[in-house]
């Protein structure tokens, strides 16, 4: 099969021609150069309309034989990009009498790490202009795992390069001006599954103003960005006890990026996979591999039907063309074995849990020292004040701030993870409505931060280390929030929004209902909704 992709979401006019029997697939792209600052959706469509046809036009001057298909990227992305990329797919397939694929962009970045690298089944970090989150296969879809907040990683960067008056794109300029800094601190916000990067972006234009060197901010807030995304990266493969990695999206090119990763991937015995660049950033070579796919098990879109959606969410896609052959994960109670989770080695000695905070190599030791400390007095503080308001948690028995040691009771046989249900869910929402009554938050609340004893039917809450005092809405919904997306992440479609319903009916039940209607507004929130 031989299929044509066309792409253009946003700055990259770019057309393909993929070849499933040789494996081929020849790329033309003509990309879009701001005169300034970032990107004009304007400029970028008056782009579009000039480049579309053009290397359409070179790229089947190499293709001697005919076409079975076309694909083009149908959205996320800029409206009037998708409307011409779209127009000229619809064209060509009509003309060519071959059916049309419209292709999530998103998706297409994952599936080509995929497709290059011949992992089974890989979590995926989408790190892109405007976006960046986790991906990983679950019950026929594509389940987002965690996801930025507000802007994208790339859009943050070159929010911060613009301030200095730099061309656009600001990332590799940061990235070479961040090798002559040292590293300056800025706010690291993670929340859970979940990340923030305008607060960063924010601070690191401040620093600038407030006389700090150009290349010391640079190196802080490379530093911190990309830390972010690696600490999440690696708390979702231990979320869905995965071992492989993939890197998507143009922010993928930085090697420091690539770096952190591959340094937290062989810590805990993983694989990491990043194509070239040339694939890494917006192509037409990832929309033909994935139309191909497609096309073969008959995922196309009539020409009526084939509007483009400039908000399309990866978890939109039924996922037919792949199924990891793994099956289902057993669950599997507790053994004296030392475990390793995202942040920490877990050992168990009789009724004792001892819990350390191991140094993550591939942060800047001053950023990991900080964080390590932070959230280590942080989690002794407020499991015991969990505990003291009524909220059920494990004793703290000891703690070694300075080696990041906690000493805990050990409670449960098992992570909710792996004995999830509808009613322990509702106990969840129960004692999350019952802490933020009491003006804390626990921050990471997932499915393995959940322990159950499945012959009591009793739960805990652990791992308090991202939490805090806080009597807004938005720290209580997006506890909320992390609990939904684990649980999406760990379960079926119809049982985890079955499961995600009886924790809220669990905390309506307690709590305040504002914070329902909050935890409906930071769903509404994702990147391209």
């Amino acid at each position: 099969m031989r299929v044509l992709g066309i792409e253009g979401t946003a700055w990259a006019a770019s057309a393909a021609v993929h070849d499933t029997t040789t494996g081929e697939t020849r790329i033309r792209t003509d990309a879009y150069q701001p005169a300034s600052g970032g990107i004009h959706p304007r400029e970028a469509s008056e782009h579009m309309s000039e480049a579309i046809p053009t290397v359409v036009e070179d790229v089947l001057e190499e293709t001697s034989e005919s076409l079975d298909a076309v694909a083009f990227s149908r959205g996320p992305g800029l409206g009037p990009c998708l409307r011409i990329v779209g127009t000229a797919a619809r064209a060509l397939a009509g003309s060519w009498t071959v059916p049309l694929v419209g292709v999530n962009h998103m998706i297409a970045h994952a599936e080509i790490g995929r497709h290059r690298s011949g992992f089974a089944d890989p979590v995926c970090l989408n790190a892109s202009g405007a976006n960046a989150h986790l991906l990983g296969y679950r019950d026929g879809r594509y389940r987002v795992l965690g996801e930025t907040m507000d802007v994208g990683v790339g859009n943050a960067v070159d929010k911060f390069a613009r301030h200095l008056g730099w061309d656009h794109p600001g990332g590799p300029k940061v990235e070479a001006r961040a090798h002559e800094g040292d590293y300056l601190d800025l706010p690291y916000v993670v929340k859970g599954m979940d990340f923030s990067f305008a607060g960063v972006s924010s601070a690191a234009q401040d620093a600038v103003d407030s006389g700090e060197a150009v290349s010391d901010v640079c190196r802080g807030l490379q530093e911190t960005v990309f830390a972010q995304l690696t600490e999440v990266a690696e708390r979702a493969l231990a979320l869905t006890e995965r071992d492989e990695l993939v890197l998507g999206g143009g922010v993928g090119q930085n090697e420091r990026l690539q770096e952190m990763l591959a340094t937290m991937c062989t810590e805990r015995g993983a694989e990491v996979f990043a194509p070239s660049p040339r694939v890494l950033r917006d192509n037409a070579g990832m929309i033909a591999v994935l139309g191909a796919k497609m096309a073969t098990t008959g995922e196309t879109v009539a020409i009526e039907e084939s509007a483009v959606d400039a908000n399309f969410r990866p978890e939109q896609v039924p996922v037919r063309w792949w199924e990891p052959s793994d099956g289902e994960r057993a669950a599997t109670p507790d053994t004296d074995v030392p475990t390793r989770g995202a942040e920490a080695t877990v050992e168990f000695d009789g009724d004792r849990v001892v819990k350390t905070r191991v140094a993550k190599s591939y942060r800047h030791p001053a950023l990991d020292e900080r964080l390590r400390r932070e959230r280590t007095r942080a989690e002794v503080r407020l499991t015991s004040e969990a505990r003291r308001t009524g909220v059920p948690t494990p004793l703290v028995r000891d703690v070694d701030t300075a080696e990041a040691k906690i000493v805990f009771e050990r409670v449960g046989d098992r992570d909710l993870a792996d004995a999830l249900t509808t009613d322990r869910a509702q106990q969840v929402g129960e004692c999350l409505a019952a802490l933020h009554g009491e003006g804390l938050f626990h921050g990471d609340p997932t499915t393995r931060n959940v322990r159950v004893d499945t012959a009591g039917e009793r739960l805990w809450l652990v791992d308090f280390g991202l939490g805090g005092h806080s009597g807004h809405i938005e720290d209580h919904a997006m506890d909320l929030h992390v609990f939904a997306g684990s649980v999406a992440g760990m379960a079926g479609e119809g049982e985890a929004q079955e499961v995600r319903e009886a924790a809220i009916t669990g905390y309506r039940s307690v709590g305040d209902e504002s914070v329902l209607d909050r935890l409906a507004s930071i769903e509404a929130r994702g990147r391209y909704r």
